[in-house]
């Protein structure tokens, strides 16, 4: 009979070790991240790698690093309905551990969609940024200046297609109704296609499903920097700073009368208690003044335009008046 050798018990208890020391690195884990208690949510409404998107993680990446939550965040993208889908979303929800980055475009799909709620009717948080928007063609573009496209565009503003990330309402929207009104050409006449974000607007520029875009920089600094597209010009009273970014006029340098800008803020659920808004205000004080915040405005060049609670909300009455008598006004 053959003899049977039985594993020394070393070798036996082996595999029970490893567990036990995976299993004391997960409880280690859990304890470096934080009181799961306080883990939060970032509501996206649009695409990733959109300015909502960019923005939003860039807070996130923040309040993240210096632990300034006590805990984590999980990001969702919400896309559709020029981000009303996510708005709509926040507005149902009672989550104190949430919060949705929005900004001027959602206040425009809002009244597009004829939504009884107001980005006001939320709890204001802050608004962090304001952007300018640009120009952007094709690198093969015939349009070699932004006075080439405008000459063509007047000429044949109906036959000449031209888009945005955002649907109508939104700052990629109003920003060609605008010029098109300032250069002389009915807003009613613009060929405007939308788009749930940048990057499905480049990708329509890059296949010449239109032939002008316009949109916020930042998300568009890889193809810039790698020719794949160019910018006209951009829509701010002065330059943006950067190597790359300055050399891009702006519209008044071009003799057009007219500056633009998008902004971008943070909301919370409608009837969280006061002290839970003013801790979340203070999460996104902290936020601002973090180094990790300071380098995200820099690299994206981001204007810093920082308001929160109260400030924040007069400042969406403002903005929801805005669009409203804009859009009256350009009849859409």
């Amino acid at each position: 009979m053959p003899r049977t050798t039985r594993p020394r018990g070393r070798a036996r208890w082996a595999p029970l070790l490893v567990l036990a020391l995976v299993a004391l690195a997960g409880a280690g884990c859990g304890v470096t991240r934080g009181d799961p208690s306080k883990d939060m949510t970032m509501l996206i409404p649009n695409s990733p790698g959109g300015g909502y998107d960019q923005t939003g993680r860039a807070a996130v990446a923040a309040m993240e690093a210096g632990d300034i939550t006590g805990g984590t965040f999980e990001v969702h993208n919400i896309t559709g309905a020029g981000g009303t889908i996510a708005f709509s979303e926040l507005m149902r929800s009672d989550d104190e551990h949430t919060m949705l980055t929005v900004g001027l475009g959602v206040v425009g799909s809002a009244y597009s969609f004829g939504l009884d709620d107001k980005l006001q009717d939320a709890t204001p948080l802050a608004q962090l940024i304001e952007d300018q928007e640009g120009i952007l063609v094709p690198a093969d573009s015939p349009y070699k200046t932004v006075d080439d496209f405008l000459e063509d565009w007047k000429k044949r503003p109906d036959q000449i297609a031209v888009g945005g990330g955002s649907s109508p309402g939104g700052p990629d929207h109003l920003f060609p109704m605008q010029l098109a009104r300032t250069v002389g050409i009915a807003p009613r006449e613009v060929r405007y296609v939308p788009y749930d974000g940048g990057g499905p607007l480049t990708s329509a520029l890059l296949g010449e499903k239109i032939k002008v875009g316009f949109s916020g920089l930042g998300e568009f600094e890889g193809q810039i920097k790698e020719g794949e597209l160019r910018v006209l010009a951009v829509s701010g009273e002065k330059r943006l700073e950067g190597e790359m970014f300055s050399k891009f006029p702006t519209l008044k340098e071009s003799g057009v009368d007219l500056v633009f800008t998008n902004w971008r803020g943070v909301l919370a659920p409608p009837g969280i208690s006061e002290e839970r808004r003013d801790a979340m205000i203070d999460y996104l004080k902290e936020m601002h003044a973090s180094p990790e915040w300071q380098k995200a405005l820099k690299d994206n060049k981001w204007i810093d335009e920082f308001k929160t609670g109260d400030d924040f909300k007069s400042f969406l009455e403002e903005q929801n008046a805005r669009v409203e008598d804009t859009m009256k006004e350009l009849g859409l």
